[in-house]
């Protein structure tokens, strides 16, 4: 179970705890909170050793778009024996509140990466149904589609969203720290 912490809860803490952003490069350099720092979901396991330091220094906290992908990188890390709370709403709770972001200087804002899964998976089952109107047999590509999301709501993983997050638009740019950056930064925390 992970410990949540709201958007005012977390504000008055902010330069006192580690924020962790765990949503893709493209989405983080579209707006984060001020301070967090970014290690995509995808690239967790290889920050491990570095989030189990930072932790034993500072209380660690998790942030995402939402919250799904923040709760489901607090479970990775506390099955690796790492402590972090979560962030509820995440970037978009902080935002409604009407706190500020920073960006990186000439990124355009990203959708979440949820929203990019909806539109992907639709318009897939959409053009499956259609298509089948003349190619018999092309719905199954709607089944499958389908079938990938309910194994992806069961699994709490989700293939479709590991591979958009490949595309250019999430991929980092420019001015965006990498993650052997982050993890320097990392390194030179101090309590």
């Amino acid at each position: 179970m992970t410990t949540p912490l709201t958007v005012e809860q977390l504000k008055p803490r902010l330069g006192r705890l580690t924020l962790i952003d765990v949503r893709s490069p493209g989405e983080y350099a579209g707006g984060h909170i001020p301070g967090a720092l970014n290690i995509p979901l995808d690239q967790l396991d290889r920050a491990l050793p570095a989030l189990r330091a930072a932790a034993g220094k500072n209380e660690l906290a998790v942030v995402c778009a939402a919250g799904p992908r923040s709760r489901s990188a607090c479970r990775q890390l506390a099955d690796a024996g790492v402590t972090a709370l979560v962030v509820t709403g995440g970037t978009n709770a902080w935002t409604e509140a009407g706190h500020p972001v920073d960006r990186i200087a000439g990124a355009r804002p990203v959708w979440a990466m949820d929203r990019q899964v909806r539109l992907t998976a639709g318009s897939i089952v959409l053009l499956g149904l259609l298509v089948d109107l003349a190619l018999r047999g092309a719905r199954w590509v709607s089944a499958a589609i389908g079938g990938g999301l309910v194994f992806s709501a069961l699994s709490n993983s989700c293939a479709m969203a590991a591979l958009l997050g490949k595309l250019p638009y999430n991929r980092p740019r420019p001015g965006t720290p990498t993650l052997d950056a982050t993890l320097a930064t990392l390194a030179t925390l101090d309590r």
